[in-house]
């Protein structure tokens, strides 16, 4: 055993453990979205005066440790908490009392507290998934669920925070938590594996079957409330309730023109419509929309440039989250500057800067590089396949 100090709390370390295996064992928070894959870069440390990887550095003797964390980033996120709902008939389990509608994103959580009796929002919130700070996508979260004691971990943590979000919520409409009767979950299929405790290892590999049986109630109690959780049906492993629940909020199957409905994201899910027939496909997008795989890429967090454009003059503005100097690129600020890159000939259709630059600086810490372009190239290829998939179908 080897003595460790982490943020100046001592530590026994088994010899050859990593700090981020260290950390985890120890409740000591780290954020780590490849799940310690060395990828992202996120989980810098600094030992001794020299900053290193957590997940990459193995302690091989007594050493200070000195986490550099990135909650305020995690905090400060931008999450779009309204959208287009549609007119329902309501038919609830309880003919009185409150219901709460959970959407389980990779990155998000959003909870809006509903009237069963009038279907009115009486109230939204919101939080980062705290399984982000484990691993970023779903494959490296499917991965971590595989290892001893990770599936309790992973839904112990997204538990947590929405009962922490249904209770701020209850407190700020004057009910008491008892009130809440019926709650629904949307999510990719693998997050409701993960928010039920189900075993998502199939959903990693081929023939990529369910473990968990969807569209149906079950008892909501670990979520605080007395009543019956909701779990809409999903369309495939990769094709989840998220899905199902843009379908029926867009009435995709009543439009008269041909309707294309595209999920963004790591995942790229979408459905197309043609005379009320729908067909739906899923690609791997990859992260980089999530600000994953980018030199300068971040969250959508203050910091992070999110708007870019052009001037006739030559030169360029952007937009900030939360104003300031920039930190980094999230993910629409990264495609606005690929796109009016391309669009005034600095970059090719080849996706080459032109002149041979290797890089485009947008401050003296903040640029674009060519590697980024490409991830950017696969993310939209992936998407772009998936489209010409579903009309060929």
């Amino acid at each position: 055993m080897t003595e460790v100090f982490i943020n100046g709390r001592k530590y026994q370390a088994q010899p050859g453990q990593t700090i981020l295996e260290l950390a985890r064992l120890n409740g000591e928070k780290i954020e780590s979205p490849c799940n310690g894959n060395g990828t992202c870069g996120k989980c810098k440390a600094i030992v001794d005066g020299e900053t290193v990887l957590a997940c990459m550095h193995r302690i091989d003797k007594p050493i200070d440790i000195k986490i550099l964390s990135k909650e305020s980033e995690n905090k400060s996120i931008r999450i779009l908490r309204a959208g287009v709902s549609a007119p329902v008939d309501l038919k609830p389990s309880f003919d009185t009392g409150y219901g709460v509608v959970v959407d389980i994103g990779t990155t998000t959580l959003v909870v809006s507290l509903i009237d069963l009796k009038s279907g009115k929002e009486i109230g939204t919130d919101s939080c980062i998934n705290p399984q982000t700070a484990i691993a970023q996508d779903v494959l490296s979260r499917i991965s971590f669920a595989s290892e001893p004691g990770g599936l309790k971990t992973l839904q112990d943590q997204i538990i947590g925070a929405m009962r922490e979000i249904i209770g701020n919520l209850a407190k700020a409409a004057c009910l008491h938590p008892t009130l809440i009767r019926e709650a629904v979950y949307s999510g990719n299929t693998a997050m409701l594996h993960l928010a039920c405790g189900a075993d998502p290892e199939s959903l990693g590999q081929y023939p990529y079957n369910l473990n968990l049986e969807c569209g149906r109630s079950i008892p909501a109690d670990n979520l605080g409330i007395s009543g019956n959780l909701y779990l809409p049906p999903v369309i495939s492993a990769f094709v989840g309730a998220d899905i199902t629940a843009g379908i029926l909020a867009s009435r995709l199957y009543e439009q008269k023109l041909t309707t294309l409905f595209i999920d963004i994201g790591t995942n790229g899910e979408m459905v197309i419509a043609k005379d009320g027939e729908l067909a739906a496909t899923s690609t791997a997008a990859g992260p980089a929309f999530e600000g994953m795989n980018i030199d300068c890429g971040m969250r959508a967090a203050n910091g992070a440039i999110e708007k870019f454009e052009f001037g006739e003059d030559g030169g360029f503005t952007y937009q900030v989250i939360g104003g300031g100097t920039p930190a980094g690129i999230c993910g629409s600020g990264l495609l606005d500057i690929v796109a009016e890159l391309v669009r005034t000939k600095r970059v090719g259709k080849s996706g080459r800067f032109a002149n041979k630059k290797k890089q485009f600086d947008i401050t003296d810490k903040v640029r674009l590089t060519q590697s980024d372009i490409r991830q950017v190239q696969l993310a939209k290829g992936a998407i772009r396949s998936g489209i010409d998939a579903l009309l060929k179908a």
